[in-house]
């Protein structure tokens, strides 16, 4: 069995948002007013002082016209065409226990494949931001997952798979009393 990726990819990300905020000549006041993530926060992740959750994550990366998985394949950007489990990046939502694991190689193509664990009675909120620049598909590999668009609620269980539709604020509910494990598979626009 191999060992988990034990790299912390949290610094990789700190680094890309420091860039991408430089790139457009934003403040940190300037991305905070953007982004609706306090000036404070934005500080703290970049320095690599606080872990950012997906929810400020998706904030951010709206912010900066990319969708989430964008921002996260820019900071693990290399040249391989091939990624072994054991060297898939895996990041862990330090506020609610989500883990994402990045199976895609990091050559960075327009397919990116996911594989996320939401624990149980876990809720994974998004801005309509963070899917503006993708088209996304949800297939449930084991457990259910309430997948809410707008005003539309979703009921996933194993082996469903749904396309999302418009870009719409969103959430990510695991309803069950064990992790939902999902493979999301994204097309950027």
């Amino acid at each position: 069995m191999r060992a988990r990726n034990q790299a912390d990819p949290n610094l990789a990300i700190a680094a890309r948002i420091k860039i991408e905020r430089e790139a457009r000549d934003w403040s940190l006041a300037e991305l905070a007013e953007h982004s609706g993530v306090s000036k404070a926060m934005i500080s703290k992740i970049e320095r690599g002082d606080a872990s950012p959750t997906a929810t400020v994550l998706g904030r951010l990366s709206g912010a900066f016209g990319l969708s989430l998985s964008v921002l996260l394949a820019l900071a693990e950007r290399s040249e391989d065409r091939i990624r072994r489990e054991d060297e898939q990046p895996v990041w862990t939502d330090p506020e609610t226990g989500y883990v994402r694991r990045m199976i895609s190689p990091p050559s960075g193509d327009i397919l990116e494949l996911l594989q996320i664990s939401l624990p149980p009675n876990v809720r994974v909120p998004y801005p309509a931001a963070a899917f503006m620049f993708q088209r996304q598909q949800i297939w449930i590999l084991r457990g259910q997952l309430e997948f809410r668009e707008g005003g539309t609620t979703h009921t996933l269980r194993q082996g469903d798979c749904l396309q999302l539709g418009p870009p719409i604020d969103s959430s990510f509910f695991n309803p069950g009393e064990e992790e939902c494990v999902y493979l999301v598979a994204l097309v950027r626009r």
